[in-house]
């Protein structure tokens, strides 16, 4: 899975396009700040596009307000260390497969379509990882080459790695998250109640 909350959330700008520049404190930002003070049915909903277990949501809703965005990444650190067996089911359900945009050559995605449907059977959920930190042009090559050496796991161990990507995701969103709050398409978004409570 790639680290970014999905675009269909919203229906505009995806969270987890980085833009370079500006002057937003990663630390105590004007994003933080809205997080914090959300509704919490639209903080719970906002964070299962992080992490899809509920109760992990709800844990991280619970603990605001956050005095800033490393105390948040702890928290959900903490929170996604917790996470049962059933929760882990759940995050796994909700994730999809990793989108790696334009321009990745042809074979390669009919290579990764296959490792992906093998690995699914085997299984039973999609194959989740973290991608941050590998160019775009690397990550068909990365994601194939991790399909094919997890491929080769029992299921307890894989299940293990699982978890650990997902926390390693549920960081990279929420750090997205906090700074998509401060643009006009996360403040429509959450002014709107788009993100509508779960129930």
């Amino acid at each position: 899975m790639s680290s970014h909350l999905p675009a269909q959330a919203h229906g505009g700008t995806n969270p987890g396009d980085h833009q370079s520049g500006g002057s937003t404190d990663p630390s105590h930002g004007p994003g933080l700040a809205r997080f914090n003070t959300l509704s919490r049915d639209t903080a719970e909903a906002v964070l299962l596009h992080c992490c899809g277990s509920r109760r992990w949501a709800q844990r991280v809703a619970t603990h605001r307000p956050y005095p800033d965005r490393g105390a948040l990444l702890a928290a959900a650190d903490e929170a996604s260390y917790d996470l049962s067996q059933a929760d882990l089911s759940e995050a796994l359900a909700s994730e999809f497969p990793v989108e790696l945009g334009h321009g990745a050559p042809y074979a390669a995605l009919l290579a990764l379509d296959a490792a992906r449907a093998e690995y699914e059977r085997k299984f039973g959920h999609a194959f989740v990882i973290c991608l941050d930190g590998h160019p775009p042009e690397e990550r068909a090559d990365q994601l194939l080459a991790a399909i094919r050496r997890r491929m080769e796991l029992e299921a307890d161990e894989e299940r293990s790695i699982s978890a650990d990507e997902l926390r390693r995701l549920a960081q990279a969103r929420l750090a997205d998250l906090t700074h998509w709050l401060t643009s006009p398409d996360g403040v429509s978004a959450a002014d709107s109640g788009l993100f509508a409570p779960v129930g």
